[in-house]
């Protein structure tokens, strides 16, 4: 499997500068490039390299590598474009969102990131130096640090692409590695995995992943926020801009926290993990309107992420179930209602007059719909 680690170059600064000048020619030339693929239509890789190819080269300076890399990365762009407009994330058609982004090319940060392949970079791991190709030619050595995990990690598996990216005044390598993937067991059971609002996850064990502290944390951010929003001067954006960082970091943090813990225990026991599937649970769930703020501020696609990689690692079976339903369904007979929910925290069966926290029983029938959406998948022929 794939995994992308970070490392940190530490150029000195006529390579800052190197770097820097690279930057903004390959994104400028990238920002033409989109130009002229919506001038003529024309977003297919090797249609748009015979339209623009020599001309990159030519007036930004790119190396072969480099502009092929620059044209690859428009049309990757374009077709994430269409993907999210067939999704609807521009809105519906006709709408003045929309109109603007089919309109109009596709433009490039200046600080965007860069594809780099073997031939414009190559690594010296003994001496913790990468040579790396730029507009004012083969800069080497440049020296890089990381974690320990991370060093290891370039160090001993085989370096598919990387990025180049300038964040935050640092500037990053994002290396694609290719590490071997554990054999996948049989699980004696499944681990179920409820994510909400109120807790962030609860599994069918009774435990509960980041409550009431993080939602603490989510309301003095959404608080501050607005503040700033409303203020509106210059030094309020700006502040606004570093706090979105700072929270989209708290963020990943704790969903890598919450699906290091969960795997784990699934491992420790044998068992599967299962979880709902994600895909719409912002069209999917109806929520009152403090709420709302609350379920777009969080990543749970990216908490759904971690937890399938980790899974993936560590060798543990992970299963997506349908989620309907897993709130309202008594977990011990079976009887679903939509008023054995009386209130959010509460379950209390209409039928069998079971009580029980309501995500803790959704974890429960989550894990039991693992079961069988595996038993389907992998034994389908059992009798």
């Amino acid at each position: 499997m794939k995994l992308v680690v970070q490392v940190k170059l530490l150029p000195a600064p006529e390579q800052a500068a190197a770097l820097d000048a690279t930057l903004r020619a390959c994104n400028a030339a990238a920002s033409t490039v989109a130009a002229t693929a919506r001038e003529i239509g024309c977003y297919r890789n090797y249609d748009l390299r015979r339209q623009a190819y020599h001309r990159i080269k030519t007036d930004y300076g790119l190396g072969a590598q480099a502009a092929q890399h620059v044209i690859k990365k428009v049309t990757d762009a374009y077709a994430a474009l269409a993907a999210n407009l067939r999704a609807g994330n521009y809105g519906k058609p006709g709408s003045r969102r929309r109109h603007k982004v089919e309109a109009n090319p596709i433009m490039f940060r200046w600080d965007a990131a860069q594809p780099y392949d073997a031939r414009m970079l190559s690594w010296q791991h003994d001496v913790g130096t990468v040579s790396i190709w730029t507009v004012h030619g083969r800069l080497k050595p440049v020296a890089f640090t990381g974690s320990a995990d991370q060093l290891k990690a370039v160090a001993t598996h085989p370096i598919g692409e990387s990025d180049l990216v300038h964040r935050d005044g640092m500037w990053l390598l994002y290396a694609t590695v290719e590490v071997d993937e554990p054999q996948v067991y049989e699980p004696s059971g499944f681990l179920g995995v409820d994510m909400g609002i109120a807790n962030i996850a609860y599994d069918c064990d009774g435990t509960r992943y980041a409550g009431a502290e993080l939602n603490g944390y989510r309301r003095r951010q959404q608080r501050l926020r607005s503040r700033l929003q409303h203020k509106g001067t210059a030094s309020a954006k700006r502040l606004l801009a570093r706090r979105r960082k700072k929270e989209a970091r708290h963020a990943a943090n704790v969903n890598h926290g919450i699906a290091k813990s969960i795997v784990i225990e699934a491992a420790r026991t044998g068992r599967g993990i299962a979880v709902e599937k994600l895909t719409g649970i912002r069209d999917r769930v109806r929520l009152r309107k403090p709420q709302r703020v609350t379920l777009h501020s969080w990543s749970f696609q990216q908490l759904g992420a971690f937890l399938v990689y980790k899974a993936r690692r560590a060798g543990v079976p992970l299963v997506e179930v349908d989620p309907r339903y897993t709130s309202q369904t008594c977990a011990g007979c079976g009887y679903r209602d939509k008023r054995n929910r009386p209130d959010q925290e509460t379950f209390h069966c209409r039928s069998c007059g079971v009580v029980a926290h309501a995500d803790h029983n959704a974890a429960r029938n989550i894990a039991a719909r693992g079961v069988v959406g595996w038993g389907a998948v992998n034994r389908p022929h059992a009798a």
